[in-house]
């Protein structure tokens, strides 16, 4: 383990909200908006059930991966790698690979959001937004830019919602009946769901981003709490939000289009005025899953051991980014439609959260990787059990329907 490192309170505070938005918009992108969407049409109050199994699940999964990576000073495939050697390269493979694919769709989502504000060709609008967050990553202070930039168009998804709701009709009522008794229970849309939320890459945001901004070891469990309790909250409040005003149009008798079900939502709600503001959402879900699944994706790339070796791999960052935001909106050419994609992908990330959350689970019972004065808590140990036992059946549940 490495040695605990002194930090400033008021940076550390900083360094975990800045975890807290990386985390929560990543999860908050065009996959978000179209898995929401897809079901909140095909469920209706019942979807509210798998929303609030995933804010459940959401707490365990972040509290405890965020717990583990900050006392044991080391990104999750390292923490992988002392478990059994080669396991965090396998861990890499999974988590780098449901990034990059999601990644399309966000580079996907960008365009399309450039497409309904300007009419610029949702091509040429992926290029644009794959070009900005280059820029972002690439000036100095590139973490410090990438927060602040998160953070504004954080405001700007809550803001559209808001007035969405304001103008819509929402079935409260049954909406909160729904959550806690539902008529039916879908097990694929909570793993696709869960998987979009705190699956894949998107469990490791957080912790990473607390890592690299310096705040590591048991003193720094403070902002853990803090940062991973921030970001659930932002996530699941935007997922709420969007969720009540899709069910008041649902409701109110109206099909969502099957082939951009979000994008049907605000249109419905508030005719041309509301997709154009589904289009600045749609951009600013895109820009901040971009900036959230290219860090941290590249972010399990580094295996550094010495300061040597990760000043090596820093050096190296700005051509792995430029290389994974590139190649992304290059398959976006190729390949087109990525609704479809998004909500597979989704599912895909929710049958490795269990796989992930199992390793790290190991790491932190470990006392040469937590080091011998730290004992994970109980409660955590056992409710992470759990969901990984619930994820896994839930996912197998949801390939058996799938095939």
């Amino acid at each position: 383990m490495q040695e605990t490192v002194k930090f400033d309170k008021k940076q550390a505070r900083s360094v975990a909200m800045g975890a807290a938005f990386v985390m929560a918009m990543s999860a908050v992108g065009p996959g978000f908006l179209t898995q929401t969407a897809t079901f909140t049409g095909k469920l209706g109050a019942n979807f509210g059930f798998a929303i609030l199994v995933t804010v459940v699940v959401d707490i365990i999964v972040q509290l405890n991966i965020w717990r583990i990576i900050t006392v044991s000073g080391k990104h999750a495939q390292q923490i992988a790698n002392d478990i059994f050697p080669g396991l965090g390269y396998l861990l890499t493979v999974l988590i780098v690979i449901g990034g990059f694919f999601f990644n399309i769709g966000n580079v996907a989502g960008a365009g399309l959001g450039l497409n309904v504000l300007f009419g610029i060709s949702p091509e040429n609008g992926a290029v644009i937004a794959a070009a900005v967050a280059i820029g972002i990553f690439l000036v100095r202070n590139a973490l410090k830019v990438m927060d602040r930039t998160v953070q504004v168009l954080a405001v700007v998804k809550i803001a559209i919602l808001i007035y969405i709701l304001a103008i819509t009709t929402v079935p409260v009522e049954s909406a909160v009946t729904h959550a806690f008794l539902p008529s039916k229970i879908d097990f694929y849309s909570i793993v696709t769901i869960v998987g979009g939320t705190v699956g894949g890459y998107i469990s490791f945001a957080g912790g990473h981003r607390l890592l690299e901004g310096g705040v590591r070891g048991q003193q720094g469990l403070h902002y853990v709490n803090e940062g991973a309790l921030s970001g659930i909250g932002i996530a699941s409040v935007i997922r709420i939000m969007l969720f009540l005003a899709g069910l008041g149009v649902v409701t109110a008798g109206h099909v969502l289009d099957p082939a951009n079900p979000a994008a049907s939502i605000f249109k419905i709600a508030a005719g041309n005025f509301g997709y154009k503001f589904f289009g600045l959402l749609l951009l600013a879900a895109g820009m901040t899953s971009i900036l959230g699944s290219t860090f941290t994706s590249i972010s399990f790339l580094n295996y550094a051991q010495t300061e040597k070796s990760d000043a090596r791999f820093t050096q190296w960052r700005p051509y792995l980014v430029v290389a994974f935001i590139a190649l992304s909106t290059l398959i976006f050419y190729l390949v087109g439609k990525p609704a479809e994609l998004l909500v597979i992908v989704g599912a895909v990330n929710g049958l490795i959260l269990p796989i992930a959350l199992a390793i790290l689970l190991i790491g932190a019972n470990k006392p040469k990787i937590m080091g011998r004065t730290y004992h994970h808590p109980i409660w955590l140990t056992v409710t992470g059990v759990v969901t990984v036992l619930f994820m896994a059946y839930a996912g197998i549940e949801s390939i058996i329907k799938m095939l």
